[in-house]
């Protein structure tokens, strides 16, 4: 990831972000890691940043998140990055967590939401080669738009959308998500 500007984030455009982890760092998907990366995930949303879905993957995670302005997205995932950081260090030991800064990618459209959705929900399918189901590593089961699925109720590690595409708007880009849809490749 260049140290190029980012561009200026809206408040109504979820983004969906990645943060990678560094070369030799065990895998966030190990019970204990995933563990500490969840809860950190769960305690990271805050006044004008909201963490609303995530998939933890072996080296990387995935989440979508809103934020009230640019500025609430730099502060947001700055704190959720070292968040996650110290949490997963308190397990595996010291050392650097990220490869890099997160990767970032405004979501415009309710099929790009819905793409996004399926993407970081699913994500398990293509790196595990999975079959079909809600991934444990993920948010998805309090997730309530599954096809022919309930969520559960209670306990959920994240927060509720706010903005009209990640509440609403992604249900005109295709409809409820089935579970043995695949991600695609990563949105650019």
């Amino acid at each position: 990831m260049g140290h190029d500007r980012r561009a200026r984030h809206v408040a109504r455009n979820p983004v969906l972000v990645t943060l990678r982890a560094a070369g030799g760092v065990p895998s966030l998907r190990s019970p204990r890691v995933f563990a500490a990366v969840r809860d950190a995930l769960g305690r990271g949303s805050g006044a004008g940043f909201r963490v609303v879905q995530f998939s933890v993957q072996q080296d990387h995670v995935h989440a979508i998140v809103e934020a009230d302005g640019h500025a609430a997205l730099t502060r947001g995932m700055r704190g959720l990055a070292i968040r996650i950081a110290l949490a997963a260090r308190r397990v595996i030991g010291g050392g650097r967590l990220w490869g890099d800064r997160y990767h970032a990618r405004a979501l415009r459209s309710p099929r790009e939401v819905r793409n996004a959705l399926v993407y970081v929900l699913l994500n398990f399918r293509k790196h595990l080669r999975a079959a079909p189901g809600v991934d444990p590593r993920s948010s998805g089961r309090w997730f309530d738009g599954w096809a022919g699925l309930a969520c559960e109720l209670g306990g959920a590690m994240t927060v509720g959308a706010r903005t009209w595409l990640l509440s609403f708007g992604w249900r005109r880009g295709g409809g409820a998500i089935r579970l043995d849809e695949a991600p695609r490749p990563a949105p650019r």
